[in-house]
């Protein structure tokens, strides 16, 4: 099913796809970004389907996006009017969350505008005692665990586990393992610390600047430590020994593992040669394209796709909504950590070059096409 939307006040363009429904349920971000399209939001939508059949979630996948600047003092009347377009799928049939552009406090902020407990709040309204649910769901997401608050780096650490579980596979030493990130916002963030907090070398980080890099490594706490409310980087405030560089120069950064965690179709056809990677992890969704993937595996690169490698967040919120998992972060990294190692772990254990990219195992492996069953959220 595909929505489009106009916002009469800045002709800005709204977009809902509704790729599969389970249960008569779908899952699946809103994101806000000039440029946006629908054909974006139709590859997102199929993603988050792949996403809820590999994790096992009793839901199918949405998505929504938003052809609009977020840095714009109207974004968010903006997104309050998409959100109130589609309240009839917002009240019972699609459950959405934070994605590129749009933080999940911000939308968080609009379904209380608009008198709805919570973003999640398709799933809480089915719940058997809605107020318990929507107790238990924010002291999930407000929890403090490493790193911040846990609802805005379980997605990061994910990405970050299933960087572990690559190199682990491989025989690589965490130590000697070097990472070069782009995007640094709320996903890329959260990979970048957890990676850097177990040992691994950021020697390079993007954000809409450019490019920092330090063949030494980066101190990815402090360089965190300034960023704005768009995930930017504060210049003045970056060691003179940081060399600066172009945007898209972390593309290039010969490291071990590459993590595009900034806009979809970051790796694409006319770029993906300057990869100097040995493999790359998904964390923004669709960031590389199809033939960009197939001249990547052709050298040997695996692409470790989104629908793995960032799925961590969407199958902690449908934990928590399940009462899977609680307020206790350790409980959360504990279950994530042992589902991302034994996905990546075991995708990678057999794979050859020669079979084509990893993509086609891992959706051969997702089980789709599951027959619906009632969804019970207590």
């Amino acid at each position: 099913m595909r929505i489009e939307w106009t916002d009469y006040d800045t002709e800005a363009r709204g977009y809902l796809v509704v790729d599969t429904l389970v249960s008569g349920m779908a899952t699946g971000g809103t994101r806000m970004r000039k440029g946006c399209t629908m054909s974006e939001v139709e590859d997102l939508a199929r993603g988050m389907s792949a996403k809820t059949a590999t994790f096992g979630l009793p839901i199918g996948g949405a998505k929504g996006g938003i052809d609009f600047d977020p840095k714009d003092p109207r974004a968010v009347d903006v997104l309050t009017r998409f959100c109130d377009a589609m309240r009839p799928f917002l009240d019972r049939h699609w459950v959405t969350a934070e994605d590129l552009g749009v933080p999940q406090h911000l939308i968080d902020e609009v379904f209380a505008r608009l008198g709805m407990r919570q973003s999640y709040h398709a799933a809480i309204e089915r719940s058997t005692d809605p107020a318990a649910t929507t107790e238990r769901v924010m002291a999930g997401l407000n929890a403090h665990a490493r790193g911040g608050p846990l609802g805005d780096v379980i997605g990061g650490y994910g990405v970050a586990q299933a960087c572990l579980a690559a190199a682990a596979t491989w025989g690589w030493r965490t130590a000697d393992t070097t990472v070069a990130v782009q995007g640094i916002g709320t996903m890329g963030g959260g990979a970048a610390w957890y990676l850097h907090d177990a040992g691994m070398t950021i020697v390079a980080v993007a954000d809409a600047e450019g490019t920092l890099y330090d063949p030494n490594g980066l101190d990815i706490p402090a360089l965190l430590g300034t960023r704005n409310a768009y995930g930017e980087i504060d210049r003045t405030r970056v060691p003179a020994h940081v060399q600066q560089l172009p945007r898209d120069a972390v593309l290039s950064t010969a490291v071990d593992i590459l993590v595009p965690a900034a806009v979809s179709y970051a790796l694409r056809g006319d770029n993906c040669a300057h990869v100097d990677a040995r493999v790359v992890v998904e964390a923004a969704n669709a960031a590389t394209t199809p033939d960009a993937e197939l001249d990547l595996t052709a050298r040997g690169i695996a692409v470790i796709p989104d629908f793995v490698a960032n799925a961590g967040a969407v199958a902690w919120a449908w934990w928590l909504l399940l009462g899977y998992v609680g307020d206790d972060p350790d409980d959360s990294f504990d279950r994530l950590r042992s589902e991302m190692t034994d996905k990546v772990g075991g995708l990678l254990a057999t794979w050859e070059p020669a079979q084509g990219p990893l993509r086609w195992a891992a959706d051969a492996s997702t089980g789709r096409g599951r027959v619906a069953t009632p969804i019970h959220i207590p």
